[in-house]
């Protein structure tokens, strides 16, 4: 399966906008979703897994997906689930070559050097932080990412 990020919508079938049923609807074909809710409030979040990758949708204004985010599977642990930013694997393809492809497409990424660089116009960030056993750059940090959140337009603004 191929889940496609599409900065600043959605991914997969997670469309931001959404309310929680429509995301649950989206989200159930992966397996029962799991969801929080904070108390007092019509905040939530809702997580499950699609063939090992995860899934967090985040709910941070009432009622309304705001942001979903994609993590890695894990050392050692296979997926046939490839998450495709613009053609490239996100959790395969080195983290450089991916900025190479923002970068060609007139994008700027900021912190591209740290464990949290991310896209504010596009509303896109990343992790490259793990404890577990991975491929490393001369810097130490993870090759490739260990997670990917496409957030609604501004999401990242704060940021820079």
């Amino acid at each position: 399966m191929d889940l496609h990020l599409e900065p600043p919508h959605g991914a997969g079938p997670i469309r931001l906008g959404m309310n929680l049923d429509e995301a649950e609807a989206a989200a159930t074909p992966w397996g029962e979703p799991r969801i929080r809710l904070r108390p007092g409030t019509r905040r939530a979040s809702l997580s499950t897994s699609c063939a090992g990758v995860g899934v967090e949708v985040l709910l941070e204004e009432e009622d309304t997906v705001t942001a979903v985010e994609l993590w890695w599977p894990g050392e050692g642990k296979e997926t046939p689930t490839r998450v495709l930013l613009h053609g490239q694997d996100v959790f395969r393809t080195p983290a450089d070559a991916i900025f190479d492809v923002l970068a060609g497409q007139g994008w700027r990424v900021h912190d591209g050097a740290g464990e949290d660089p991310f896209v504010a116009g596009l509303s896109l960030g990343f992790t490259r932080r793990t404890s577990q056993e991975v491929p490393r750059g001369p810097g130490g940090l993870p090759m490739c990412f260990t997670s990917v959140l496409v957030g609604g337009e501004g999401y990242y603004d704060f940021r820079i």
